[in-house]
């Protein structure tokens, strides 16, 4: 199973994520390919497999500095073909921003109707200090639905 990997960050700590993921992948017998969102644009999910989105949150809600242009792309390009999922970091004391960057990315995919693979994973910064932890032990769950779709 291949998963392309697109992260967002402010501050690394999504890419540390994404690197924690990629560095079990071959004990679960994936391939995760990592992409930083700089410069990516909607070619991107040409690439085969399944996407999973790994960002962090900044400002109101945000999306992360390195994901803005790539996300305001994400406009009128059908979907329907991309099967992905959502990795979200978040502070949940900002109230209802809380995890803002990803539930902007996962209304914008399904907007152009892509599929989302279970449900997103929002990561709080106030109830853990290993995000990378909890990612690990969501991935095989994910991975498993999405070897049912």
């Amino acid at each position: 199973m291949h998963i392309t990997l697109l992260v967002g960050t402010v501050h690394g700590n999504a890419h540390r994520v994404a690197q924690a993921l990629q560095l079990i992948a071959g004990d679960l017998q994936v391939d995760i390919h990592l992409l930083a969102m700089d410069g990516l644009n909607t070619d991107v999910f040409q690439l085969p497999g399944a996407f999973l989105i790994c960002t962090s949150t900044t400002g109101s809600g945000d999306v992360p500095d390195n994901a803005q242009a790539f996300y305001h792309a994400l406009d009128a390009h059908y979907l329907g073909h991309v099967r992905y999922g959502i990795i979200a970091l978040g502070d949940s004391s900002y109230g209802d921003t809380y995890c803002g960057g990803g539930k902007l990315f996962d209304a914008r995919l399904q907007d152009l109707g892509a599929k989302r693979i279970g449900k997103m994973l929002c990561i709080d910064a106030c109830e853990t200090t290993e995000p990378e932890s909890v990612a690990i032990d969501w991935l095989p769950s994910w991975l498993a639905q999405l070897a049912n779709t």
